[in-house]
């Protein structure tokens, strides 16, 4: 017994009473120590030398009940931790409708639905409960015998909230997953909301931001093993913002609401002068400044907002660098009618490229000494009223975004 109890206060000092994300392979292990615990038990007493241990026992009574408390009680905390593990942020269902939850499982009264098998329900069930977090509503169900498999669609595209399953026909088994859904912050498994104090005083913002909203997307390509599925949270108070971005259960990026103190004099100073090229007007005074640490992009964004109007954002990251300024209320202007909506966008599409020129150089030249006669020009065929010139030789290129007068709004150059 002094073997399993080893094994058990190791796992206890693991997940949900470690601070570490809990992990399905942990799941698991607890599962598969439950069963070993019984299947060893079993054995004990059917071992041939059983009679002969319990009567050493007797004759070392003494000695036996000089350390059993403190077996009991680790015993006792292992045997609860089992029954009661917090799985999702939830205390574990029993095991029978944990492992087979068909009933919590939603069909519509659609004919189609005879087409699921005992096991496509119950995977079914398992994939939208331990990936999406909930059940939604099946509505349609599809045999389709050249793929030699069964389609099914759940919940709604237009609400946000809908799933995509593919199952091979004959075993059952999940071939290809696409799942959407949001939620109100609240409702995000325990498991993320914990992390969130952390991961925002990682960056020096402000730990008592609120979970607002939430959006989950699944996703499972023919050949994969398993679902994969983002998270993405949304935060907010009344001093700032802030969002978390998880890839399963790793954070990946995390961007909140700093103090203006934390950034350098000498970047708040360039954005000022940058603000003033674009415009020809004195930059208003610095409002707030979001601070992004993107791990997947090995990225660090600082974003300066300046009054109600202008954004000034420094990308620094380990393959390359990128500086925007931009004037975020100009956007496109309120059309009367499609007609008008129609000619706008002409205007954009054949807006002579010199003029543009005329307009970007003096404006690029002053932000950071470019001349652009080096540059090429190409336009944006699929957002209109953007271009890009381009230097091949060094690799690099200037993006801008300009309007029917050839007024520019935004300015990002990069170095890739």
């Amino acid at each position: 017994m002094r073997f399993k109890v080893e094994d058990w206060e190791k796992e206890i000092r693991k997940e949900p009473f470690a601070s570490s994300p809990f992990q399905d392979q942990h799941k698991q292990n607890v599962l598969r120590q439950v069963e070993w615990m019984k299947s060893g038990e079993e054995h004990v007493y059917d071992a041939p030398d059983y009679k002969q241990k319990q009567h050493t026992m007797k004759r070392n009574r003494r000695t036996v009940r000089s350390r059993p408390r403190k077996v009991v009680v680790v015993t006792t905390v292992a045997v609860v931790a089992a029954a009661a593990i917090l799985w999702n942020g939830q205390v574990l269902e029993p095991i029978v409708e944990k492992v087979y939850p068909v009933s919590a499982l939603q069909l519509s009264d659609d004919p189609s639905m005879n087409l699921l098998t005992n096991k496509m329900k119950r995977i079914v069930a398992i994939t939208m409960r331990d990936y999406l977090g909930k059940q939604l509503l099946i509505t349609k169900v599809k045999h389709m015998p050249i793929s030699g498999r069964v389609y099914l669609e759940a919940g709604s595209e237009r609400d946000g909230e809908y799933a995509f399953i593919w199952l091979d026909a004959g075993t059952g088994d999940l071939r290809e997953v696409e799942m959407r859904t949001e939620m109100e912050g609240s409702e995000l498994e325990h498991r993320f909301l914990r992390q969130v104090p952390g991961l925002l005083k990682g960056i020096n913002s402000d730990p008592t931001l609120k979970p607002i909203s939430a959006r989950r997307y699944v996703k499972m390509k023919q050949g994969q093993e398993e679902p994969v599925w983002f998270t993405t949270l949304f935060l907010e108070n009344e001093k700032g913002s802030g969002s978390i971005e998880w890839t399963r259960d790793e954070a990946v990026s995390v961007s909140g609401t700093v103090s203006t103190d934390t950034v350098s004099k000498d970047l708040v100073t360039n954005a000022r002068s940058t603000i003033e090229a674009l415009s020809g007007e004195p930059a208003p005074a610095l409002k707030s400044v979001t601070f992004t640490q993107n791990d997947k992009q090995l990225e660090e964004t600082t974003s300066l907002y300046f009054g109600d109007r202008y954004l000034v954002r420094s990308v620094g990251g380990r393959f390359s660098n990128e500086y925007t300024v931009m004037d975020f209320q100009r956007g496109l202007p309120d059309f009367v009618t499609i007609e008008d909506h129609e000619q706008y966008i002409e205007k954009l599409l054949t807006l002579d490229e010199k003029i543009i020129r005329q307009n970007a150089a003096p404006i690029i030249q002053k932000m950071f000494g470019v001349d652009l006669d080096k540059y090429t020009f190409e336009r944006d065929t699929n957002n209109v009223g953007m271009a890009t010139f381009r230097l091949e030789e060094m690799d690099n290129m200037i993006q801008i975004r300009y309007e029917e007068d050839a007024r520019i709004t935004m300015i990002t150059i990069s170095d890739l």
